[in-house]
């Protein structure tokens, strides 16, 4: 096999020119490869001689399987040898002609475009500044408080707004019943708006036992059509309420909800330092970001429409496994049958982010190229027998140890660059904190009016320790 390589913008033409008795040969190979498949009559089934098979179904019978093994074969050999050529899309092929001396075919490929760094050293990256609030420290207070509560049952007094009751219930319209109006030991948080408007402010005042008649009428815009805008009456029997019993927020508290503090101020230190460190990380990774998209923005290159078209792909294939983890199982079709979305319009939406991921991978790709970064066959090694799973080196796949080697090799240009950029805090503007300034106090005035009322249940809490 002979070749030639003629360079195109943005592709690779190949010329290949296949000896005569070459191409006979694989010609031969197919005949022998494929004649089981067809049924000659008089013959048995794979012993028919290649003419026969030949003057039934014509002469180019074995053609295609010839040529798909010898292309196959020839395209490989010149990838080998030509280790520059970086295909990014499968070659498109024009067969030539067939001489009594040799067979010609040639094979255009779109080839990984080249890219012309811009700035990558040396670039000063905005990093914002970040700090931890005690507003944002008593929510995260208050989320484990919620989490520490109990339902506490309440036996000495008539339903109130807040409470949790569990209820029988059997709703009709004029008489007659319908369905979904009916169930037993329903659960509802009273003050929820979980139920039709009007149900739950009338379920306040009942007592534990008591059964009523509640008025309702449904919504013009409820989803059920026969029952839209109708008045209805749900007989309702009230079997128990029940009060969230918050824990008081003492040191004690602060032990149960810990591992290691045994005060309220080492518990509010501690959470304040877990916030700050998850907003420092994600302060970095935003950083990082913003550092890769400076030196993408910076870089001159034209990204072939199939590398385009390869990374939404990946995206589609992404999202589905996101789909299939959160929603049991559910297909791309599904999602786009229920949001009335259309592939096109996904593709469409996300192309500015395919370009974007392509061209920082080529500027990852070129940086790595110029600044001679490389990963050993030993740090693959090493980073293997870390895993549990890890086997002796002969019985990884070539994959997994690809996989790998690309891992590490990232990990080390995104070092490389977080070493050689510097990152400097943003700065905040006057008009950016006095208005963070206003809201604050805001928050502030609007903690000190939910306050209030509070203090005013205070009695509820004596009931419920009443209860108990």
């Amino acid at each position: 096999m002979d070749y030639k390589v003629e360079k195109q913008k943005g592709a690779v033409k190949i010329d290949f020119s296949v000896a005569a008795s070459e191409w006979k040969e694989e010609m031969t190979n197919a005949y022998f490869r494929t004649r089981g498949k067809y049924n000659i009559p008089g013959f048995r089934k794979g012993h028919a001689p290649r003419g026969v098979i030949e003057s039934m179904y014509g002469k180019g019978v074995f053609f295609e399987d010839a040529f798909e093994s010898v292309f196959k074969r020839c395209y490989g050999e010149v990838l080998d040898k030509e280790s520059w050529i970086f295909p990014v899309d499968d070659p498109k092929i024009d067969l030539g002609e067939e001489t009594a001396d040799k067979f010609t075919f040639n094979a255009v490929v779109t080839v990984k475009p080249e890219i012309k760094l811009g700035a990558y050293k040396e670039l000063e990256v905005p990093k914002a500044k970040v700090s931890v609030s005690a507003s944002e420290v008593d929510y995260e207070i208050e989320h484990a408080r919620e989490h520490a509560s109990r339902m506490v049952e309440i036996e000495d007094r008539a339903v109130k707004d807040g409470d949790t009751v569990t209820i029988d219930y059997s709703g009709s319209v004029n008489g007659v019943k319908f369905a979904g109006g009916t169930a037993e030991k329903q659960e509802l948080v009273i003050g929820s708006h979980s139920f039709i408007p009007g149900f739950e402010e009338q379920v306040i005042g009942m007592n534990k036992g008591e059964t009523k008649d509640i008025n309702v009428k449904f919504p013009e815009d409820y989803h059920a059509e026969d029952l839209k805008g109708k008045d209805a009456v749900f007989t309702v029997t009230l079997h128990e309420i029940r009060l969230k019993q918050l824990p008081e927020l003492n040191d004690e508290f602060a032990r149960d909800v810990s591992e290691n503090c045994n005060t309220m101020a080492e518990y509010r230190a501690h959470i304040e330092k877990t916030i700050l460190e998850h907003k420092e990380k994600h302060s970095e990774t935003e950083s990082e970001n913003e550092m890769l998209k400076m030196i993408a923005d910076s870089c001159e290159v034209e990204i072939p429409q199939c590398m385009i078209d390869s990374e939404i792909d990946y995206m589609l294939a992404d999202f589905e496994m996101q789909l299939q983890r959160a929603y049991g199982g559910m297909k791309l079709s599904d999602y786009f049958k229920y949001t009335g979305l259309k592939e096109i319009d996904f593709r469409r939406q996300r192309r500015e982010s395919a370009i974007a991921n392509v061209k920082t991978r080529l500027a990852l790709e070129k940086i790595i190229e110029a600044e001679k970064i490389e990963v050993t066959d030993k740090e693959v090694d090493a980073e293997l027998e870390k895993s549990s799973a890890a086997e002796a080196s002969e019985e990884i796949s070539a994959r997994r140890r690809a996989y790998i080697k690309s891992d590490l090799l990232m990990a080390k240009v995104m070092d490389f660059l977080k070493k050689n950029n510097k990152f400097v805090e943003k700065k905040e503007s006057a008009e950016k904190k006095t208005s963070e300034k206003k809201t604050s106090t805001k928050k502030t005035a609007d903690k000190s009016a939910e306050e209030k009322p509070a203090a005013k249940k205070a009695p509820a809490k004596k009931t419920t320790k009443k209860a108990e």
